[in-house]
């Protein structure tokens, strides 16, 4: 195990009693709720320094109440030292208005909006969608890419066209592992890679195998492929907590990300481990 605190990437916090998880009703394994303390508890032993929070697709028209109480939760606990909030691109122009209210928020680092669960499959690289995202820029916020393996060319279209945002992949683009399928993920992942201000969460890999019966022999390939491609320059390690505790525990995923780089230098563990967080997501500050 780690000798040294880590830097968590991608952690989910939910209040049912503030705030409406319609989603949830489909994942009954999950936790209702999840609460700083709740995190250090389930990531007992491991050692968390800081994390970032991701938002977790609350209910229309709450993505600024999440905001604010994420805000409250940073304010009560330092460990909280980021958030990538949610804000709904697609409305473009129309959207800057809210933008301006979310970065007032001080834990504010960047911004996600679902893509994995549209039904339009070009719903990333609609006109809209791209003016919507180009309002980051001139905040300095990142956007958090959450997709399914075969998205990832209208990902690259997306990322070709706004060279000025600092974009990140989530939980290393979803690749088909339940199903054993390397291809087409490999080639697309990277030629993402190949866009140099895409960074990529090694995280949320688990609980795209079996959940049940994945295997470290399985899922390493997948992860070794992503740290490959991207290079120990641009990838951050993420738990995905609480959605992790689907296929596993907190320490658990620590120790197979540990295992799969035992023979990596010291320095690129730190890189992943916590380095590269705190500079992507300016957590000095």
């Amino acid at each position: 195990m780690l000798d040294y605190p880590i830097v968590d990437t991608h952690v989910h916090l939910l209040d049912p009693t503030r705030l409406g998880y319609a989603w949830t009703r489909n994942a009954p394994g999950l936790r209702p709720k999840a609460s700083p303390a709740d995190l250090m508890a389930a990531a007992s032993p491991v050692e968390i320094e800081r994390f970032v929070f991701v938002e977790v697709d609350v209910d229309e028209g709450q993505y600024l109440d999440e905001a604010a109480w994420v805000s409250d939760l940073a304010a009560a606990d330092p460990r909280l030292g980021g958030a990538v909030a949610c804000l709904p691109l697609e409305r473009g122009a129309a959207i800057k208005a809210d933008l301006e209210k979310l970065v007032a928020f001080k834990p504010v680092r960047g911004v996600r909006r679902l893509i994995q669960n549209q039904p339009d499959p070009d719903f990333c690289i609609r006109p809209d969608f791209i003016a919507g995202l180009k309002l980051l820029a001139p905040h300095d916020l990142s956007f958090d890419i959450c997709i399914f393996h075969h998205h990832l060319p209208n990902a690259v279209r997306m990322v070709e066209q706004c060279p000025e945002i600092r974009f990140v992949l989530d939980h290393i683009g979803k690749p088909a592992i339940k199903a054993g399928e390397l291809d087409p993920w490999r080639a697309d992942l990277r030629r993402l890679a190949a866009l140099p201000n895409v960074h990529c969460k090694i995280s949320g890999v688990s609980t795209e195998a079996d959940h049940r019966n994945w295997t470290r022999s399985q899922i390493t390939p997948y992860i070794e492929h992503a740290l490959e491609t991207f290079g120990f320059n641009r990838v951050m390690f993420g738990s995905d907590w609480h959605v992790l505790e689907l296929a596993g525990t907190y320490p658990d995923w620590v120790h197979v990300v540990d295992e799969i780089t035992h023979g990596c230098s010291p320095d690129e563990r730190r890189k992943l481990f916590r380095d590269n967080a705190i500079a992507f997501y300016r957590l000095t500050t």
